[in-house]
Parts: C-alpha cells; sequence; structure tokens
C-alpha cells in the first residue's frame, strides 16, 4: 500500500507519500481499505511531536476515516469484510489501508458517502460531547463559538443549531465570517488575522458582551486559546460553561480564578481521545446520534475541499497556519 509518512517529529513538509507495508489484523482487530479521511488541527501537531502522544516513528498521520472492512482478525465477531465502516484511531488514517481496534470502529450505512463520513465524526463527535454532555445545551442557550469558521467550530454551529440554540460565531476574517452566516449562524464578531493587544482584549470582550445581548453567554466553545481566551471567558454569563476544546492560536491560556468565582462559571475540558477511552459506551452512542442527525438532515456537515490522498501534505501545511475554512477530506481513488 501506500500512505503518508511521517518519520522524524519535524516539519509537515518532510512527509511523503510513498510505499509501505501492508497492516495485518490482530486479535479483535480488522483491516480497512480507505475510502476517504478527514483532515483536523491535531494532524499537523503530531507530525510535529506537539500532540499529547507521540506514535512511534515512522507512521502515518490521520485521526479519523471510513472506508470498507477488507480482513478481520481473530475473535472479531461485530464485523464482517465488506462492512462500511468510519473509524479513530489517533493516526494511520492518511494511507490506503489500517488496521483498527474493533472499538475504535463502528458501522455506517451503504448510502451513507465515504468521503462525509470520512471527515464528519471527529470534529462532530468533538463538538457534541462538548455541547451535549459537558454544556448540557438546550433551545435556551446563547453560545459562543470562537473560531467558528474551521471544522470544529462549524461542527459547533451546526449542533448548537441544530438544538435550537442561538449562536454567535467569532472568526478571524470577513471570508470566514460569510461562511458562518450562510451556515445560520445569529450574528458574527471578526476579532482579526493577528494576535489582540491588551487593548485588543478589551474591546473584544466588550463586543462579545454586546453581541450576546448583554447578559453574556450561557456557553462558550473555544477551540482556540491563547489571547483570545480571557476576553471570551469575560463575557460569560452567571453560571455559563466554559468549553475548552484546543489552542489552535498557539499559546495555552491561563485564566485568572477570580473571573469564575465572580462569574459563577465552570470551566470544562473536552478531549474526545479521552472520552472515547473513558465512557465508551456514550461515545459509541454519541456516533449513532449524529449518523442519524445526518441522514435526517438535522445536520449539513460543511465538506469544504476533497483532495486526492497523494496531495495531503499541502493542506496539512495549511491547517497549521490556521488557512483551512471548514473541512477537508483526503480521498482514495
Amino acid at each position: 500500500m501506500k500512505a503518508i509518512m511521517c518519520k522524524t517529529f519535524s516539519s509537515v513538509s518532510d512527509l511523503s507519500w510513498e510505499e509501505a507495508p501492508d497492516p495485518v489484523a490482530g486479535p479483535k482487530e480488522i483491516v480497512i481499505d480507505v475510502k476517504a479521511a478527514g483532515l483536523n488541527y491535531p494532524d499537523n501537531l503530531i507530525v510535529r511531536g506537539l500532540y499529547q502522544f507521540k506514535p512511534n516513528l515512522p507512521f502515518s498521520p490521520g485521526h479519523e476515516g471510513s472506508g470498507l472492512v477488507s480482513s478481520v482478525g481473530k475473535d472479531v465477531k461485530n464485523f464482517m469484510v465488506g462492512d462500511s465502516v468510519a473509524f479513530f484511531k489517533g493516526f494511520g488514517a492518511f494511507a490506503e489501508k489500517i488496521v483498527v481496534p474493533t472499538a475504535l470502529a463502528f458501522k455506517i450505512p451503504e448510502s451513507f458517502p465515504h468521503h462525509i463520513a470520512g471527515g464528519v465524526f471527529m470534529v462532530y463527535g468533538t463538538s457534541f460531547h462538548a455541547l451535549v454532555q459537558r454544556a448540557k445545551i438546550s433551545s435556551k442557550d446563547n453560545v459562543l463559538i470562537l473560531g467558528a469558521a474551521g471544522g470544529v467550530g462549524l461542527a459547533a454551529v451546526d449542533i448548537a443549531k441544530a438544538f435550537g440554540a442561538r449562536v454567535v460565531a467569532a472568526v478571524s476574517s470577513k471570508e470566514k465570517a460569510l461562511v458562518c452566516s450562510k451556515y445560520g449562524v445569529d450574528d458574527v464578531v471578526i476579532y482579526g488575522e493577528k494576535k489582540l493587544s491588551v487593548d485588543g482584549q478589551k474591546s473584544f470582550t466588550k463586543e462579545l458582551k454586546s453581541k450576546s445581548g448583554g447578559s453574556g453567554f450561557s456557553i462558550i466553545y473555544d477551540p482556540l486559546g491563547d489571547c483570545y481566551s480571557e476576553p471570551a471567558l469575560r463575557s460569560i454569563q452567571w453560571g455559563g460553561t466554559y468549553l475548552v476544546v484546543g489552542f489552535a492560536a498557539g499559546k495555552i491560556p491561563s485564566f485568572p480564578a477570580n473571573l469564575m468565582l465572580l462569574k459563577g462559571c465552570s470551566v470544562s475540558g473536552v478531549f474526545i481521545g479521552r472520552f472515547q477511552k473513558e465512557e465508551p459506551e456514550q461515545s459509541s452512542k454519541n456516533m449513532l446520534d449524529i449518523g442519524e442527525m445526518v441522514s435526517k438532515g438535522r445536520l449539513s456537515p460543511h465538506i469544504t475541499e476533497i483532495i486526492p490522498m497523494r496531495d495531503a501534505v499541502g493542506a496539512i501545511e495549511r491547517i497549521a497556519k490556521r488557512g483551512v475554512v471548514g473541512k477537508v477530506v483526503f480521498v482514495n481513488n
């Protein structure tokens, strides 16, 4: 088979599309012929050795994908050759084949397009877990989504609107604001493409409070971190929930603890990999719920680009620079 290979933790530009050994299924594992794989921000971090864990070298990046089961290992009873499946693994998806433990794969309807299944479940799984389990979203909520034009951001927009919440999108450019407006957000804040100064942070908080209607946001979804987090937290309402999803803007922020005291709010971490490990039954149910909502048209995944797998490196470089709008999916023809 061929795969995007990472041989040393370094620049994304050092990745290459090359021959790699075909995977073999061990006990309770399946081999999947990968039809599509979704690009996610952590894919660039893992290549540079900056993610929460480091795979053994060499490896292929890629957290998620979909395809057809081509072989099954010993003691596998819930999958058969030919099944259409989606999967999470943390790495290995940017390849023609992947071996996956059965606990990390789930069946999808044959009618479910692979280019959607391969790119929807990580961002939607993350955002669904964040908004539903962590924040307990309802139609009464007033939600702020930072980085709303990215993969997890748009998924959060989609899910929040499906639950009937009011949604304000915060983005870096007019182009991204237009994408979010077309996706049905109720209002938009543009914070600009440069890091916020101290005065800029104060202005950002003031504008967010204004866009909230004056009382603050009941839920804030933050995949950015850096200079955007504290100003956003200052716009939360009494008793609200602040969701820490990631740090795409670079720096991991530090919050003054008195803000949580004064706001009576909670700050809740969202790590989809740990959630899947600790609560596998709830994670599987979430995936089924997301698939059903997509099938019924309640959710509308926004796939912005479909790129041949062999050409994946350029897109991984772009997402590292926050140059990707929406969701990019790689496909094997």
